[in-house]
């Protein structure tokens, strides 16, 4: 009896219909969580306990069906799917923060993570992602030194007088400068004010979103004087950044990327080429 049980679930983890319905049933129960946001039902209420007790399910079968308890434990997945069923059980109104409340729904969202080891392709992305780590680590120090000297860059030439140590005339000029070149949107703070606000500033240029209007604005500083930096210098400075930085370092992210992408394709191939050969 005991062997024909988990001749049962080990048939039924390796079933491509089991697999199909509890990805349908994850599906569900992820747009139903989107749902209740703005709109409750106690229908919702009950196809969500009913997800529940399917997960739970699942967890059972998978687990009587592996060899060993330490082949099923030591899986990550499998980790992950006791740690957000078990998250599923707490009840909601334990909960006096509201705070917290918001925490452990957004933490019953991930059950939809559980579709990553559902399909081989989204496998195959996250092998290559892992196998980019080292690489993107160091591409990513690369572009973290070069965004930290444009910053210290950009903060010595473009700052503007502050008004709380601006003299007079300096506000007077301030005040009309605001009004002829108004930051976008007006209520952001001056672009290269600080180290931090600067950082933003050249992820904003990274992703195109209007730095153009930046450089203006810049230029109208310099033609008021609020700033010692010719045009030509304005212009360079954001020109040679954006090339950098959109041309150059990302395409040495994406390219790290792909090149993982084809090394993993090829060892997937051969692997198969293997399992072929044996088989004849």
């Amino acid at each position: 009896m005991k062997d024909s049980i988990v001749s049962l679930c080990k048939k039924l983890s390796n079933s491509s219909l089991f697999e199909n319905f509890i990805i349908f049933v994850i599906l569900l129960n992820s747009v139903l969580i989107g749902v209740q946001i703005s709109y409750d039902h106690h229908i919702i209420e009950l196809i969500q306990a009913t997800a529940l007790i399917i997960f739970t399910v699942e967890i059972f079968i998978r687990l009587i069906g592996s060899d060993t308890f330490k082949d099923y434990y030591t899986d990550a997945w499998n980790i992950f799917d006791v740690v957000l069923v078990a998250v599923a059980y707490i009840p909601e109104n334990v909960f006096e923060n509201h705070s917290l409340l918001v925490a452990f729904r957004v933490l019953r969202v991930f059950r939809v993570l559980r579709l990553l080891k559902a399909f081989p392709e989204i496998r195959l992305i996250l092998s290559v992602l892992s196998k980019s780590l080292s690489a993107l680590t160091y591409n990513a120090l690369f572009f973290v030194i070069f965004m930290y000297l444009f910053s210290i860059i950009g903060v010595v030439l473009f700052k503007l007088p502050e008004k709380e140590t601006a003299t007079a005339e300096q506000l007077v000029v301030l005040e009309e400068y605001y009004k002829v070149a108004p930051n976008a949107p007006t209520c952001s703070m001056d672009p290269y004010g600080d180290l931090s606000e600067t950082w933003f500033t050249l992820f904003r240029i990274l992703t195109g979103e209007d730095w153009t209007d930046i450089r203006y604005n810049l230029i109208v500083a310099s033609d008021m004087q609020l700033i010692n930096v010719n045009h030509f210098i304005i212009t360079f400075y954001h020109v040679t950044w954006f090339s950098l930085a959109a041309f150059l370092l990302l395409n040495l992210l994406v390219g790290a990327i792909l090149n993982n992408y084809a090394i993993i394709m090829q060892e997937q191939r051969d692997k198969e080429k293997l399992q072929k050969k044996n088989r004849h």
